[in-house]
């Protein structure tokens, strides 16, 4: 398996700090040096990790205003490409082996979430329009915010706001809608509990060798519900049922859009749910399934991608949409 992120992805090694910060001053506030003495930000705050993304959008994607509210998730850049330049990969397989382009392809982002973060990569790398859906109102209004204050998405990216938690795509994919390409960073825990306990690994390690380890505590919402401090909102991070749960669901929903997506997609964080997921989609109709492997460092991810067209249906779905 590869260790490098995808050959398309413009965040290969390190990050040139000099080169965002000269595009976006406010990094070298957080810039400190390692025992290396070179420049570095570190990961543990959350402020520097907020800046650092404004710079990498503003750098890579021209986009100018990106802000998202305290106590969402603020996600790895990298990652998210990855994601979409292996979905174009995906695409690309029934177009002749070229990767589509322009507003002739269309993409829904399940759980878009505030920072909008799929539909911003993936309209500035392949010019593709994009519909972000999210359960959380909060959400939707500020990635509303960022697409108008952009110029370079506001004629590429819509959100719709999914008033039933219960449903994924009902009330999102309307019947004349068609979709090339589905994507989903599922919700990975179970519970808050379980939520909370990831969140206090990832602060751990983010301070190792440092003499006091931040805290991860919950913070109650106005609604009542609960947040923590540096993961994201509950939407984001867990739901009743964890991953397996959500992406059975999921699955289940996609038989009734068979002949609206050509491709449904989604990260899947955990192994053990490649299998029953595979074998579920199977027994729905799929015709098509597989696992597309990615990787960033020492960090392991994979996609599992179905269809209920055949790849010759799909051949005609191509010629018929993007060329």
């Amino acid at each position: 398996m590869s260790t490098v992120l995808h050959p398309r992805n413009p965040h290969q090694g390190r990050y040139d700090l000099e080169a965002l910060s000269n595009t976006c001053p406010e990094l070298k506030l957080y810039l400190r040096p390692n025992p290396k003495g070179d420049n570095t930000v570190d990961f543990s705050d959350e402020n520097a990790v907020l800046c650092l993304n404004k710079a990498l959008l503003a750098h890579y994607y021209h986009v100018a205003h990106w802000q998202i509210p305290a106590g969402y998730l603020c996600p790895p850049i990298p990652g998210r490409a990855d994601y979409i330049h292996y979905s174009a990969d995906l695409l690309a397989e029934c177009n002749q082996g070229q990767w589509p382009t322009g507003k002739r392809v269309n993409v829904l982002d399940v759980g878009a979430g505030a920072n909008c973060i799929y539909p911003i990569i993936g309209s500035q790398s392949y010019g593709w329009q994009f519909v972000g859906t999210d359960i959380d109102a909060v959400a939707i209004k500020t990635a509303q915010l960022i697409v108008k204050s952009n110029t370079c998405l506001s004629k590429h990216i819509k959100l719709v706001h999914q008033k039933n938690s219960e449903l994924i795509f009902k009330g999102v994919i309307k019947e004349n809608d068609r979709f090339d390409l589905t994507i989903c960073n599922p919700p990975f825990h179970a519970s808050i509990t379980e939520a909370q306990a990831g969140s206090h690994r990832k602060w751990t390690n983010l301070n190792k060798g440092k003499e006091k380890l931040k805290s991860v505590k919950l913070i109650p919402e106005k609604q009542g519900a609960a947040k923590l401090n540096f993961g994201g909102q509950q939407s984001e991070l867990w739901c009743p049922g964890g991953e397996l749960s959500f992406l059975e669901r999921m699955a289940q929903e996609s038989v009734g859009f068979s002949k609206q997506v050509c491709w449904f997609t989604s990260l899947v964080s955990k192994k053990e749910n490649v299998l029953p997921l595979k074998s579920l989609v199977t027994r729905l109709g799929a015709k098509q399934c597989k696992v597309v492997n990615m990787s960033q460092g020492q960090k392991i991810s994979r996609l599992i991608v179905w269809s209920f067209l055949n790849p010759d249906e799909q051949q005609q779905w191509a010629e018929e949409r993007w060329r």
